[in-house]
């Protein structure tokens, strides 16, 4: 009884042991979260710290404006005070001098409304205005440059994991055909240097393996930390499909492509808009030439606790001084109202506004250097891409060739080599060139794709749907 209680008891283990080695793969592979490219888009400009920033500076550019249009409207200031005064003062009851303790307390409200300032408030008004739009347009330009550079590193992944894919392929059948070799070998049909020759290559084979092994992990590293994901957990990249039109050559003008990049650029738009921005600037500088007008307005009432007023004596003989009280000093007897314009003509302010004026000059000259020069960038960037997507069109129909003839090949020294007409070494270098060209062509669609991103993101076309 207690044997078949133990045996029982290891059943159960044995069982257990079963569901667990069977549910851990699925727990693990649970675990793992996919990524679609388009998911990695969204990811990396959900966490990406410059879309951050230039998010602030826009914050920052709306700030601007409005303080820009506060410069139009009215200022309202209000004051209050109280002070006590101890010492030898004048005193109206007995229009003498005493010692004795005074106690005040004064209160004023005030505005004044800029009338002219030599069209310097419109001025920043306009700059503040531009300044916004080309944060705006710096905001778009900072999300394509995340987009292109998730989608550069997502394909480069992609492709590390493609090349993998073949260098097992290859691997295999260089596995296959080193049984084959040692069969061969151990009923005499082949040397034993066949068999010492393949299993190098098996080695050279698996070596290739751990070498794209490595090329993933670090291309997979690279995109994590770019999506700023966690590096603790596994992610699997889902490969995209790339259909047949997306590696059908297009034809391109060069001089429409320019056309179109200095159309759509943000950067483009960004510098145009900080030449405008600058000589806003240099108008609101020269405004300190002219003269400015504004209108003030201001009420203001005190009280005293020595304040004494003066009537006659009943029968008309002498004068009562007569206390008088908070309420009716501050809110009645002691209210001062003003009304004023004020006109202020710059004569010399010591050189302030030429200086002012010079260096906006300065700005404005720089502004136009960086516009050329960007347009300058601009055509480099779409010639060369211009230039390369041609080159990968060609590589395109030379890879599909090249692949197609060394996959005939390498059927045919099979063939040879299986019924002893052919060498081992001429076998393997068809399977080298086969490998070769396979790996050369999956290359080149990924190029050509890449290209084609490339051309659009310097025209200033990229999305955030990215689609093959």
């Amino acid at each position: 009884m207690a044997l078949l209680s133990q045996k029982l008891c290891i059943s159960v283990s044995l069982v257990t042991f079963a569901l667990i080695c069977t549910l851990v793969p699925e727990i693990t592979k649970a675990q793992v979260q996919q990524i679609t490219l388009n998911e990695a888009v969204s990811i990396a400009l959900e966490k990406s710290i410059e879309i951050q920033q230039a998010a602030n500076n826009l914050e920052r550019s709306d700030a601007a404006v409005q303080s820009a249009y506060g410069q139009f409207l009215p200022n309202l200031n209000a004051t209050m005070g109280a002070n006590r005064t101890t010492g030898r003062q004048f005193n109206q009851a007995t229009i003498s001098f005493d010692d004795f303790t005074q106690n005040a307390i004064s209160g004023n409200l005030g505005t004044s409304v800029p009338l002219f300032t030599g069209w310097q408030n419109i001025s920043n008004l306009r700059q503040a205005r531009t300044d916004r739009e080309a944060a705006q347009t710096s905001f778009e330009r900072q999300r394509e440059d995340i987009i292109f550079n998730t989608a550069s590193s997502f394909l480069q992944v992609i492709l590390n994991l493609e090349l993998l894919e073949i260098a097992k392929d290859n691997l295999e059948t260089a596995k296959k055909q080193l049984e084959q070799v040692e069969a061969q070998v151990d009923v005499g049909m082949r040397p034993i240097v066949d068999q010492f020759n393949q299993e190098a290559e098996v080695a050279n084979n698996e070596l290739l393996v751990i070498q794209r092994q490595s090329q993933v992990n670090t291309s997979k590293v690279q995109l994590i930390r770019l999506l700023q994901l966690d590096a603790l957990q596994d992610y699997e990249f889902i490969v995209p499909d790339i259909s047949t039109e997306a590696i059908i050559p297009q034809h391109f003008e060069l001089t429409e492509l320019i056309e179109a990049a200095l159309s759509n650029r943000k950067d483009i738009r960004a510098a145009e808009l900080q030449i405008e921005s600058a000589e806003f600037a240099l108008r609101s500088a020269r405004s300190g030439y002219l003269p400015t007008l504004s209108f003030s307005a201001s009420i203001s009432s005190s009280y005293g606790d020595q304040y004494r007023l003066r009537t006659p004596a009943p029968g008309g003989q002498g004068f009562v001084t007569e206390t008088v009280g908070f309420s009716d000093q501050f809110f009645d007897q002691r209210i001062n109202r003003g009304l004023g314009f004020n006109l202020s003509i710059p004569i010399f302010d010591r050189f302030q506004t030429r200086t002012a004026v010079t260096n906006r000059q300065i700005d404005l000259k720089n502004s136009r250097l960086a516009l050329i020069d960007r347009q300058s960038l601009v055509f480099q960037e779409v010639r060369q891409a211009y230039e390369d997507y041609v080159a990968l069109t060609q590589e395109l129909a030379t890879t599909e060739i090249a692949l197609r003839a060394a996959e005939k090949a390498f059927e045919t020294q099979q063939e040879r080599y299986n019924v002893g007409s052919s060498t081992l070494i001429e076998l393997t270098q068809a399977n080298n060139a086969f490998f070769q060209a396979s790996s050369q062509r999956v290359q080149t669609i990924y190029q050509f794709v890449f290209q084609e991103k490339l051309l659009d993101y310097f025209l200033g076309r990229i999305t955030e749907d990215v689609t093959f």
